[in-house]
């Protein structure tokens, strides 16, 4: 009897401590409104600093579910008052399938880079794909992606210890955004320019092959950063990602970046293309979350711990303590990305 008296009495316990703490966590006042966030910044939303910010200062939290900037856009909405893709194409696609949103902004950029390993870049450098000034590594876009179309080995380029031919590891271009990007990228490139409704129907056929080869696609550039990482050179000896992601790695994880750092380079596409985080309201609720993300302390962890550049932080200064070599001051060949119609039909090619 005394024993189920103690449990009953431990239960009632812990039942109180829940409803304390969800009191304790949700400050009096505070709205708490949902979307659609791409995986690429929820390291930045799940920041303690940042939620105390908005809680203190907006009385706001900020809750999400994982989706691709694509698919977000054509999900039911039912329940949402904001969506948070990656690109302005997202926008764009939002309008014509939708309407108007209540509200957008750009909240932060980070442009489109290539992430491989010290052995690759240096076999890249030989053949004349990759190219370094002031300690940044640069990738030529035209020339990697001939590499690719050649059918061109990793042996070819002095890496007989790597399997097969040259690609890009990327995410799946119909769902995720930086996938989305670098397909806008290949497009650009193989019409000499800005590709359009006018021009990319002529290089659909070459751009098809060129995704074909890349094999399978992850569904989340988180995913694929983690897995390259992770699996080694032989798995993923190069792929596409965003400049936000190492710098965040290496703030959150500074023992496991000591011992990876030397191995670890970050390449610039020349040109690459920014990928602008921008929010849309899909409510009047949802409204509250862009003076709050825009909010100048906001801001200034989403660069000094995310990696984000922004509006005031633009330019990085103060790299040092990021740890990361090879960060560009000054993104200069930067390119547009196809406008939503062009890239609408880039995508249905890819499917």
């Amino acid at each position: 009897m005394k024993t189920r008296l103690l449990g009953l009495a431990i239960l009632a316990v812990v039942i109180i401590a829940a409803v304390v703490y969800s009191f304790i966590d949700r400050k009096p006042g505070t709205t708490e409104i949902t979307g659609f966030v791409g995986g690429e910044k929820i390291g930045f939303l799940e920041d303690a600093e940042v939620q105390e910010l908005l809680a203190d200062k907006y009385h706001l939290k900020i809750d999400y579910a994982r989706a691709g900037s694509l698919d977000m856009i054509s999900a039911d909405h039912t329940g949402r008052d904001y969506l948070f893709p990656s690109n302005q194409t997202a926008l764009e696609m939002y309008r014509n399938q939708h309407s108007e949103p209540i509200q957008s902004e750009i909240i932060f950029n980070t442009p489109i880079v290539l992430y491989t390993r010290k052995a690759v870049a240096d076999a890249l450098m030989t053949a004349g794909i990759v190219s370094q000034t002031d300690g940044v590594y640069y990738a030529d876009t035209a020339r990697l992606i001939a590499c690719i179309e050649e059918d061109r080995s990793w042996a070819e380029l002095g890496l007989p210890q790597l399997y097969g031919n040259v690609t890009v590891g990327t995410t799946d271009p119909t769902k995720s955004n930086s996938g989305n990007m670098f397909a806008g990228l290949v497009a650009n490139t193989l019409c000499g320019g800005v590709a359009d409704s006018s021009s990319v129907g002529a290089v659909i056929p070459r751009l098809q092959n060129i995704f074909q080869k890349l094999g399978y696609m992850e569904s989340s550039s988180s995913d694929i950063f983690d897995q390259f990482l992770k699996t080694g050179m032989g798995a993923k000896p190069l792929i596409a990602g965003y400049e936000s992601q190492i710098l965040e790695f290496a703030v959150e994880n500074p023992d496991i970046w000591e011992q990876v750092k030397e191995d670890i380079v970050m390449l610039y596409p020349t040109p690459t293309v920014w990928s602008s985080h921008v929010y849309i309201a899909l409510d009047e609720a949802g409204t509250a979350g862009i003076d709050a993300l825009l909010d100048e302390e906001v801001q200034k962890l989403a660069w000094e711990k995310h990696g984000f550049r922004t509006g005031l932080y633009d330019a990085p200064a103060d790299v040092e303590h990021f740890g990361v070599s090879g960060i560009a001051e000054e993104i200069t060949q930067v390119a547009p990305m196809p406008d939503a119609m062009t890239m609408e039909m880039i995508i249905e090619a890819l499917r």
